[in-house]
């Protein structure tokens, strides 16, 4: 399954309502790695293909979603992103995790597997 790219109303629609909801609530029913990037963005090229990968080796495990921050202003003010790329991790159960900087593969699969899908 490809990464999918994240719009406000997807966000809204797919994985929480900020405009609604006060505490997260979390509306997916897969846990989601949020990717917030940019297009002139060095590292968050680096980290795309991995994500392409994990997206396909963890298929109907995990979502992993892509929010381009240049389109997506409000996204990015909501979640208070200063640096990118920074992945936004999204389990079932728990209170999501935000992570800046360009995570290696072996660390994104860490926390994938420790984190996500235990």
């Amino acid at each position: 399954m490809p990464t999918i790219q994240l719009t406000k109303e997807l966000f809204k629609s797919d994985v929480f309502d900020y405009t609604t909801e006060k505490e997260w609530k979390f509306k997916g029913n897969l846990p989601a790695i949020i990717d917030f990037y940019a297009d002139w963005c060095g590292p968050c090229k680096m980290v795309a293909p991995i994500l392409e990968e994990l997206s396909d080796e963890y298929k109907d495990k995990i979502v992993i979603y892509k929010v381009d921050t240049e389109v997506e202003q409000e996204l990015s003010a909501v979640f208070q992103i200063r640096s990118i790329p920074s992945m936004l991790f999204i389990p079932m159960d728990k209170q999501p995790m935000m992570q800046a900087g360009a995570l290696p593969k072996e660390n994104l699969v860490e926390v994938i597997e420790k984190e996500l899908i235990k």
